[in-house]
């Protein structure tokens, strides 16, 4: 017997966009994805949850309690009702409520959006599959930044693509925005 879905739309806040603290690469065009699956995921009356960050030491590099950067992102901001809850670590599920929101509403299958692909999408799937979510992550409603380790600059387009190959090799299906919206939109009629 199928649950229930949710939406859950990870730290899309203000400090990640252009003119924020801490700036990933476009992500402009995923944050224009992920508005678009919660569109979709509004109309069919499906949960959307919003996790936002914000960092417990006003010395963060971004993230500040109490700034404006901490802020859901215009773009994605949530509708009355919608949960948003709030984290202090990368993992989602860590010393939050989320797993409870989740079970409240019967829970069994989670979309994943949002920032960063290499952080916080990435913790978040993994602790999802890992307590029985079926989990998807939509890729290019992911961003971002580039990254260096060793002295190798890392571009964030190739950062991106080897979590999105780590979690489909063995956590979850990575699919397009559109690819997963068609599917919505067959499975609601």
């Amino acid at each position: 017997m199928s649950g229930n879905k949710a939406l859950i739309v990870v730290d899309i806040q203000n400090d990640y966009f252009p003119g924020g603290l801490w700036t990933l690469s476009k992500v402009e065009a995923a944050a224009a994805k992920a508005a678009q699956v919660i569109a979709a995921f509004r109309e069919s009356g499906e949960l959307v949850v919003h996790i936002r960050h914000e960092f417990t030491s006003a010395d963060a590099p971004f993230f500040r309690p109490g700034s404006e950067g901490a802020h859901l992102h215009a773009s994605v901001i949530n509708a009355p009702g919608e949960p948003v809850v709030l984290k202090h670590y990368i993992n989602s599920f860590r010393e939050t409520e989320l797993k409870a929101v989740l079970d409240k509403h019967g829970v069994d299958e989670v979309v994943v959006v949002g920032n960063m692909s290499h952080m916080c999408v990435d913790g978040i799937t993994r602790a999802a599959v890992d307590f029985g979510y079926r989990t998807t992550v939509l890729h290019d409603a992911c961003a971002t930044l580039d990254l260096e380790f060793d002295g190798v600059k890392v571009p964030a387009a190739q950062v991106h693509a080897a979590f999105m190959a780590a979690l489909s090799f063995g956590y979850a299906p990575v699919i397009s925005t559109a690819e997963y919206l068609g599917q919505h939109t067959r499975n609601a009629a």
